[in-house]
């Protein structure tokens, strides 16, 4: 099958990295089409970026159709433009958030979102809401680290990152962590083993749930 992995935001290199943690979790015979739109902004850290880059995500997904591709997954934590993208869409289009969420619920009995900047909480707890599993998080923590950082991830970036999944367990009670970002998808699996608890990466939920689709 063809996926048609929409990287949002125009970073070239965030894209490349997404499109690179897949290749552990895809299935041979699954071909992953990494993509980005031709503008919009770098990285997208707010409502205002979200609605920016909505556009051109929305061009991205045509160009996908065109192709006959199987599935479209959009690999931005806050699920932009879902609902259009599913309206102009003739196959399944999923969002990263989303598919985490549903993936974490099968793990857990509650699970915690740790995430970027601080003004991206209210949309962490407006996509619990939507998908209906505010009452399986036990809370959402921001990190402060900004998107563009995770593109080449320090020691330093990696162990604020662990530090507040850290307290999303010890003190919110999480049984399971979410990570807020697509460019956090390399770091699951060593967060997974450090923390000995499941770290979802939205990125690689997404690709199995648009396999199973």
């Amino acid at each position: 099958m063809k996926i048609n992995l929409i990287n949002p935001n125009t970073c070239a290199g965030m894209t490349e990295k997404i499109a690179l943690s897949t290749t552990s979790v895809a299935l041979e015979s699954t071909q992953i089409m990494a993509s980005s739109p031709q503008h919009g902004p770098e990285s997208i850290e707010c409502a205002f970026d979200e609605v920016i880059a909505s556009a051109a995500l929305l061009d991205v997904i045509r160009e996908g159709e065109a192709q006959k591709v199987d599935a479209h997954i959009i690999a931005c934590f806050g699920d932009p433009a879902l609902d259009a993208a599913r309206e102009i869409a003739t196959v399944p289009v999923i969002g990263i958030a989303g598919a985490a969420f549903q993936l974490a619920s099968l793990v857990s009995y509650r699970f915690g979102i740790v995430t970027t900047m601080t003004r991206t909480l209210p949309a962490s707890e407006h996509l619990l809401q939507r998908y209906g599993y505010q009452h399986l998080c036990s809370g959402a923590r921001a990190t402060d680290i900004a998107v563009l950082a995770l593109e080449e991830t320090s020691d330093e970036v990696y162990l604020d990152l662990k530090l507040e999944c850290e307290k999303a367990i010890k003190l919110d009670g999480a049984e399971a962590i979410v990570l807020g970002c697509a460019g956090m998808s390399d770091l699951a699996v060593r967060l997974s083993e450090d923390l000995q608890v499941p770290v979802i990466d939205g990125v690689s939920a997404a690709v199995k749930l648009a396999e199973s689709l």
